[in-house]
């Protein structure tokens, strides 16, 4: 019987490994091959989902065994990315109404598998898909989220974005012709201002670069060239609107509380003498509505 042609494992070019793996003997000698204890794997395309996971459990039993930095580690390890590799594309294939090419976007959700491979624990008892597929998926929204978006957006807005986006492909589809605001409002149950801040909103997914040469008929040049100097009570100005959601939704008193800290500028020992109350209890409501405030920005982001 022929025998059956067999390769090992290389590790996917789109990214490189996240530790330092020890360099194979040199001197004219061939590297070394698998751990002589572990089965020689086919290509890891023709495995089937269920030996792929049966694979990767003792792969990563024998993982955890192995020196960081050894050539058999850096083996066991690149195996594990090139079988699970398919779990990358499933994690991406939800982003593929995304503009950004699939390309890169499998890209990014390799590096987020490697880290998954890296922090899987085999004694936790969990399959490795449960906790790799979310570790993916957090890396691409992660990329989105850093390299998409050009200025600060509500995420309740990005959000409405996608949905506005799909809305609107649909309606086109239908009728022949852009929808309004209203009729998006409409179809998607919101607010007809909600639907235009959102448009307003997706204006910041992509921006020009301030390189980029004007119409040539213009002559005017790069755009860099034709701007004032930088404006930074901008920043404030954002953070003031995406603030009024969060504080609107705070208590009277808390309300109350900021609008003399901040806006009459009283001291706490005022507030209290204002408000009947003690200059402590002041100082812990203001701290821990603050807190509130800052938590609140963050999740926006």
């Amino acid at each position: 019987m022929a025998a059956r042609n067999v390769r090992y494992v290389r590790y996917p070019t789109a990214a490189p490994p996240a530790r330092p793996v020890a360099a194979p003997p040199t001197g004219g000698g061939r590297p070394p091959g698998p751990p002589t204890d572990l089965p020689v794997l086919a290509a890891a395309e023709s495995v089937s989902t269920g030996d792929a996971r049966a694979m990767s459990r003792v792969l990563f039993r024998r993982l955890a065994e192995l020196e960081e930095g050894t050539y058999e580690y850096a083996y066991v390890r690149n195996t594990l990315v090139e079988l699970n590799m398919a779990l990358v594309r499933f994690a991406a294939a939800r982003f593929r109404a995304n503009p950004e090419p699939m390309e890169d976007i499998v890209q990014v959700g390799t590096i987020g598998l490697i880290k998954a491979i890296d922090r899987f624990e085999v004694e936790r008892g969990l399959e490795f898909t449960t906790f790799a597929v979310p570790t993916i998926s957090g890396e691409i929204k992660r990329f989105f989220r850093d390299t998409t978006w050009a200025v600060h957006v509500p995420r309740r807005l990005k959000d409405l974005r996608v949905e506005l986006a799909r809305a609107t492909d649909a309606f086109a589809a239908e009728y022949d012709r852009a929808p309004t605001p209203a009729e998006l409002a409409d179809r998607l149950g919101q607010s007809v201002e909600e639907v235009t801040e959102a448009l307003t909103a997706a204006n910041g997914y992509h921006c020009s670069s301030t390189d980029a040469q004007s119409d040539p008929e213009d002559g005017e040049g790069a755009l860099a060239a034709r701007t004032g100097m930088v404006e930074h009570g901008f920043e404030a100005v954002e953070n003031l609107q995406a603030l009024k959601p969060l504080i609107a939704a705070l208590p009277e008193r808390e309300q109350r509380i900021l609008s003399l800290r901040f806006g009459e500028e009283l001291t706490q020992s005022q507030i209290g003498a204002r408000l009947g109350l003690s200059q402590m209890h002041v100082s812990r409501l203001l701290s821990r509505t603050l807190a509130e405030l800052r938590e609140g920005l963050l999740a926006e982001e």
